[in-house]
């Protein structure tokens, strides 16, 4: 298969690409550095347990010293789903909605290959970006035992990948509304405003119990918001999360066949 239109959009945003890998990289590399001044504090623990909606909030659960817990409180259970989701959900925004706007899309329909093609490549770049953050962060958890750090490495590796097909799903999300719109700022919107609802309700409904009974619902808990740090991905976290996915791009490419690209 030629790839070239995956090409093209990975070259488009490459900036942004590699600014969010560095800041991924440095920042989380500072969270893993610090983990021996914080391990052996209890204090940290304590604060959390006398303040159970603000420890939710940020999604820390369980201790906040162990290796799990100070991951998932500083990156995986908030900074590493914002940081990847900015990736996803403004590509899926730009990557229909805002080409054809500024009339890249019109060019590419012009080419010997089908609008079916054409969305197969950017669900491809799509995934492709979904795992920037991912794979970034679990390159920095493997410098985790000179830190004193050493987390649960296969439940590491299925909490990167479901953050990676957490980030997929809300950026197919931002993809399909932007081809059922035609607009970038209502795909943005829409993407944008669903990840938020959807944190907020994973993250608070321990503390909240109006939220406890809806709180499977949100992608967010399949994903990062059910302590999948120490006790891995299940089966049917994983199978919904794939299942949405698929279900967006489905839905994606009856709305790309009958988009008026300008």
């Amino acid at each position: 298969m030629n790839l070239g239109i995956l090409l093209l959009d990975l070259r488009l945003r490459r900036r942004t690409v590699i600014g969010t890998a560095i800041g991924t990289a440095v920042y989380l590399l500072l969270v893993v550095a610090v983990f021996p001044t914080f391990t052996h504090d209890t204090a940290f623990d304590d604060v959390i347990r006398s303040n159970p909606t603000a420890a939710a909030a940020f999604g820390i659960n369980g201790s906040i010293t162990s290796p799990e817990g100070w991951l998932g409180a500083n990156m995986y259970s908030n900074f590493g789903p914002l940081l990847a989701l900015l990736l996803t959900i403004g590509y899926g925004a730009a990557t229909i909605a805002g080409q054809d706007a500024d009339g890249t899309l019109g060019l590419l329909a012009t080419l010997p290959v089908t609008r079916t093609r054409i969305l197969i490549q950017k669900v491809m770049t799509l995934l492709t970006l979904a795992a920037v953050v991912p794979l970034v962060a679990y390159a920095v958890c493997l410098l985790g035992p000179r830190f004193e750090l050493q987390p649960s490495w296969g439940p590491l590796v299925e909490a990167s990948a479901a953050l990676t097909l957490l980030a997929f799903d809300l950026g197919a999300l931002a993809l399909l509304v932007g081809a059922v719109t035609g607009s970038r700022g209502t795909a943005l919107g829409v993407a944008s405003a669903t990840a938020a609802a959807a944190y907020l309700v994973s993250a608070l409904a321990p503390a909240v119990p109006a939220l406890r009974g809806v709180r499977w619902i949100s992608p967010f808990t399949w994903a990062v918001g059910d302590n999948q740090l120490v006790h891995g991905l299940s089966v049917p976290e994983l199978g919904a999360l794939i299942a949405v996915g698929l279900v967006m791009v489905a839905l994606c490419l009856p709305a790309m066949r009958r988009l008026d690209i300008h």
